[in-house]
């Protein structure tokens, strides 16, 4: 969205048109901007508003019921936070007591400050584009305690405040077609300026889950945060908001509620043992915290072989922190003989997962010629350092 687009959009009448839109999956887009124009409409406010009704309806996974009366660029709803992650990103700072002053340093959209204002925290979001800044205001109007700035993080004076959220912009500048920056001393702030922020005042800084590991910084508590099977991101705390005693967590955001797996540090790897019955592939969250080796000790498994991150068991225990197969058969790796015993036992679709193995699962599915009306999953990894194919079914 350009500033133009944004302007013709605030106004009364853009307002009023986008609100007036129907769902966007139920648009027909040719028609609907025919009638718009014809009914008067300017062109770019009418491709404005059909941009937002998409943007809202991309938006609803991450906002709910309250994507319907937000603003959205495109680069600022990909970044956003859940609103369901950043409620516990809210619930940390409110746990500071004092009704803590936050300034949300690369506000976004804003979908974090108002998850803080909603609990009644004073947040001052800022965000160094304009076209984001004025976009956040619009979501944040319904919320007295916060406010917004348009400034750089680096320029904002932080003696009225007691604690920062840090949102670094890890993408180029831009409304849409970013791309992503590789490099921590590109990001908006950098890190170096963000870490270099906690020896002030108690901060969070949200990261991608998969940020190199080497550069958590020892005083800090990362959290790796999943939602419905899903990795969305790395938080680390530092000061009062991170937990005493704990430097490694897996958060994992289910339809049956909230699980996590605390630590002092990574956790060592247990031992590699034979196959079991049951096969347990960690939540990615489990993976990336590095705390394989504790929830094995709380399942009785073992490791399926080094350094792959599949445990297995003769019995099942239930766990939020894995998914369970039950192995039914060990089939042959040679892919003629695979290609064999799945047809002979009538498996036309095929779920595959492979660690520790390089095959690409979509070319070898093809590859496998499938027939047949029965479905299974094929887990393709290593036992003991030896090649193996798995046939399992999932525990539901």
């Amino acid at each position: 969205m350009e500033r133009t687009e944004l302007v013709e959009l605030l106004s009364p009448e853009g307002l009023r048109l986008l609100d007036s839109l129907p769902p966007y999956d139920t648009i027909d887009v040719l028609k609907t901007v025919s009638d718009l124009r014809k009914a008067g409409h300017a062109p770019g406010l009418v491709a404005a508003a059909l941009s937002q009704a998409r943007l809202r309806a991309k938006a609803l996974p991450k906002f709910g019921e309250f994507a319907s009366r937000m603003l959205f660029t495109e680069a600022g709803l990909e970044q956003a936070t859940r609103l369901r992650v950043a409620a516990l990103h809210a619930g940390r700072f409110a746990a500071l007591g004092g009704k803590p002053r936050v300034v949300d340093l690369g506000c976004g959209i804003g979908g974090d400050a108002m998850a803080m204002a909603a609990i009644d925290l004073d947040v001052t979001a800022v965000d160094a584009d304009e076209v984001t800044a004025t976009v956040a205001s619009y979501n944040l109007a319904p919320f007295p305690q916060a406010s917004v700035r348009h400034s750089d993080a680096e320029k904002v004076n932080l003696d009225e405040f007691d604690a920062a959220w840090l949102d670094p912009a890890r993408r180029t500048s831009g409304h849409s077609n970013t791309s992503r920056l590789t490099r921590p001393e590109d990001y908006s702030p950098s890190l170096d300026w963000a870490f270099g922020l906690s020896e002030r005042m108690p901060i969070g800084v949200k990261l991608g889950p998969g940020h190199d590991r080497d550069q958590i910084p020892q005083d800090a508590e990362a959290q790796w945060v999943s939602v419905d099977g899903q990795l969305v991101e790395m938080g680390l705390w530092f000061g009062a908001l991170a937990r005493a005693g704990i430097r490694r967590s897996a958060l994992l955001l289910t339809p049956n509620g909230v699980a996590e797996l605390t630590a002092a540090a990574d956790s060592e790897d247990a031992p590699v043992g034979e196959l079991g019955t049951y096969v347990y592939e960690p939540d990615g969250a489990i993976i990336r915290a590095r705390l394989i080796g504790d929830l094995a000790r709380t399942l009785d498994a073992e490791m399926l072989s080094e350094g792959i991150a599949y445990l297995t068991a003769p019995t099942l225990v239930k766990t939020p922190f894995a998914s369970a197969f039950r192995v039914l058969e060990v089939l042959p790796v040679d892919e003629k003989k695979l290609r064999i015993a799945l047809q002979e036992r009538h498996i036309g679709t095929l779920e595959i997962k492979k660690r520790g193995v390089d095959v690409d699962p979509a070319t070898l599915r093809t590859r496998l010629k499938l027939k047949g009306s029965e479905s299974a999953t094929l887990v393709l990894t290593r036992v003991a350092g030896h090649r193996v194919a798995l046939l399992v079914e999932r525990v539901r």
